[in-house]
């Protein structure tokens, strides 16, 4: 096994214009979920002009790319997530997005450019790799059901040839500009997402008593869904319900048959996720039958939590210490009650998701906001990241 280069910053440092060139073309052409067949084409066409050779799928816009295929020692897989948001862009860039209503808001043009380069400077110093490194370049990832990364897997993603690792990062405005954030163990939770049917009798607002009230008891299950996180979990298992939309009704003085409750229930734990379902449809029960009322409820699963391996964490984060220096490598005091479906890969392979600091002092701009516009010095330390993440699994596998 060769030695470690020096380090990975320098060679990203070189390839910095054509990462800002390939995050300025992605960011001006947003795609939504299942829809980036521009973005798979610029993908594509990147790849080649690295002389990296992809593979592509009919109905399906992931790409899968490889380097030193032929190369013995384990595998590892890094991963880029490829969809925008229906967000319309107040950013100010130069580079603005050109389709209305569309944007890269929750920072996966850097993702892509930083994998991008990444891939730059690993085909450049083959001999420094202990194996294959396969690129991962996910559609879908915001789509919140499915997702893109178990359509990925299930075409072969993980497999021909086999992955040992598998790496991921986030860009992440709460982690200062320069420094990469980690966590072992569970990082990010399970999302599922409810919908809440309450059928009561309509009627005159006037006369309320000649039937269950569909809004009352709709009002009673919202406080009642909170009992959940109060009085049924163990207060050290973090939990989050909500509802994120109620409907019902048309006018101020008639009482409308239905009230439609919708919202989502964050979970760390696989044990706390089915409890909690299990609690949620019971306690909704309960509280409409007190009522006089009926009810229907829609419980479905989305992404499960993301759980970070140990061993490969440990290993990465040794690694990244080396290339940026041990106060630049921070773990996180806890961990992040979002989801994302990097979680279906690390329920296969062993890996780690890391975040990529993009904060600065007096932006405040959150992820999925209409103003989120990442620093471009971000791509430097994005990409050198994934390379010596990779590099050093290797090293430790081998």
């Amino acid at each position: 096994m060769p030695n470690l280069p020096e380090a990975w910053t320098p060679a990203a440092r070189e390839l910095l214009p054509a990462m800002r060139t390939w995050r300025k073309s992605f960011h001006e052409e947003p795609e939504l979920s299942t829809q980036e067949r521009l973005t798979q084409a610029k993908v594509v066409r990147a790849l080649a002009d690295l002389g990296i050779p992809s593979r592509t799928f009919e109905g399906f816009t992931g790409v899968i790319g490889m380097i030193a295929e032929d190369r013995p020692g384990p595998v590892v897989a890094l991963r880029a997530d490829m969809d925008a948001l229906p967000v319309t862009e107040e950013t100010g860039l130069p580079f603005h997005s050109r389709f209305p209503g569309r944007m890269h808001a929750c920072g996966h043009d850097v993702h892509l450019a930083s994998l991008l380069g990444a891939a730059g400077i690993l085909s450049r110093r083959p001999r420094a790799l202990g194996g294959p490194v396969k690129l991962l370049f996910q559609p879908a990832e915001e789509e919140g059901n499915e997702g893109g990364a178990l359509p990925l897997i299930e075409r072969g993603a993980l497999e021909r040839p086999h992955v040992a690792f598998v790496v991921g990062q986030h860009v992440d405005p709460s982690v200062p500009l320069g420094r990469v954030g980690w966590r072992a163990g569970p990082f990010m939770a399970a999302a599922d997402a409810f919908r809440i049917v309450v059928r009561g009798r309509g009627g005159h607002a006037a006369t309320p008593h000649q039937g269950p009230d569909a809004i009352v008891i709709a009002s009673e299950v919202v406080t009642g869904l909170q009992a959940l996180v109060s009085r049924v979990r163990n207060p050290f298992d973090p939990v989050v319900v909500s509802v994120g939309s109620i409907h019902g009704g048309t006018r101020h003085n008639i009482l409308p048959d239905e009230v439609v409750l919708e919202g989502t229930v964050r979970t760390m734990r696989a044990e706390t996720r089915t409890m909690i379902e299990a609690a949620l449809r019971r306690r909704v029960r309960a509280i409409a039958a007190s009522l006089g009322a009926r009810v229907r409820i829609e419980y479905r699963y989305g992404y499960p939590s993301l759980v970070n391996d140990p061993a490969a964490t440990r290993t990465v984060v040794d690694a990244l210490r080396v290339e940026f220096g041990r106060t630049n490598v921070v773990e996180t005091e806890h961990g992040l009650m979002g989801a994302e479906d990097f979680s279906r890969y690390l329920e296969r392979v062993p890996g780690t998701f890391l975040r990529l600091g993009v904060g600065k002092a007096g932006h405040p701009a959150s992820l999925h906001s209409s103003t989120f516009a990442p620093d471009e010095r971000a791509l430097v330390i994005g990409a050198a990241t994934l390379a010596a993440a990779a590099v050093g699994l290797q090293r430790a596998a081998g």
